[in-house]
């Protein structure tokens, strides 16, 4: 018998403030088109390009299945969820049952070429729901939620840092890297199995190329040029409201503290 259990689609911008009353990250980025890539925050750095190295045995970071999903109990959950996204034409992007009184399950989806619609998750949590009933994973009651990865999206697959070239990021790897474990910069592409990063160091800019194996979390950073280029992708679709405002959303301030060491 089915444990019991709340089904419900939750559109990831209406938890953002800036997106209460817009479905905005339903919305692809990139005005639907697979592979195009913001061009209006694009750099080209030729100055100096690091490359980090680390002995075999320690560098254990994440890949491609850890950032999707994270846990044990992550990744049976991705092997059971995962073929029926896929075979409705979606991608899993992250998956995390989360504790608490009732357990949450989250999963996160959009189309191969970026974007999902409302009534595409709510499509989604039926039919996760109904596999989920039958293979019986999660032994007590839980809440399942499907949404969009949202605006701030977490970065869990190669392409993806190919995809948001241009745009400000966060990294985190397992380990220490050259004494740190945290990087934020420009993303500037891939390059076989590196992600590229444009950042700051003193007076220059320099490219730090990370193996993807080494990240263990990684993300982009919520800034107004990230809003701004969304809404000129919604526009372009042809999902803005008539009357958008944009000078009615909040300012975005830049974040401080230990990110970057």
């Amino acid at each position: 018998m089915p444990h019991a259990r709340k089904a419900r689609a939750i559109p990831q911008a209406l938890k953002q403030p800036l997106a209460d009353s817009l479905l905005l990250a339903y919305i692809p980025f990139n005005s639907g088109a697979l592979g195009s890539k913001p061009g209006a925050h694009r750099m080209k750095i030729d100055g100096p390009r690091a490359r980090f190295f680390v002995p075999a045995d320690s560098a254990r970071g994440a890949s491609m299945t850890d950032l999707i999903a994270k846990t044990a109990m992550d990744k049976r959950l991705a092997e059971i969820v995962g073929p029926v996204i896929d075979d409705m034409g979606f991608e899993l992007v992250r998956i995390r049952l989360m504790g608490g009184q009732t357990p949450t399950l989250q999963i996160m989806a959009e189309r191969p070429g970026g974007g999902i619609e409302v009534d595409d998750c709510a499509e989604i949590s039926t039919a996760v729901s109904a596999t989920l009933d039958v293979e019986d994973p999660i032994l007590d009651a839980y809440t399942l939620e499907v949404s969009s990865p949202g605006i701030d999206r977490p970065l869990t697959r190669l392409k993806d840092f190919d995809t948001y070239e241009g745009y400000e990021a966060k990294l985190e790897t397992a380990d220490l890297i050259d004494g740190r474990k945290r990087f934020r910069g420009i993303l500037a592409g891939i390059e076989e199995d590196e992600v590229l990063v444009n950042m700051d160091d003193g007076a220059e800019t320099v490219t730090v190329g990370l193996k993807f194996d080494w990240l263990a979390d990684a993300k982009l950073v919520m800034t107004d040029e990230l809003i701004r280029e969304m809404l000129k992708a919604r526009k372009a679709a042809g999902g803005a409201p008539a009357a958008l405002d944009e000078t009615k959303y909040d300012e975005i301030e830049a974040e401080t503290g230990p990110d970057e060491e």
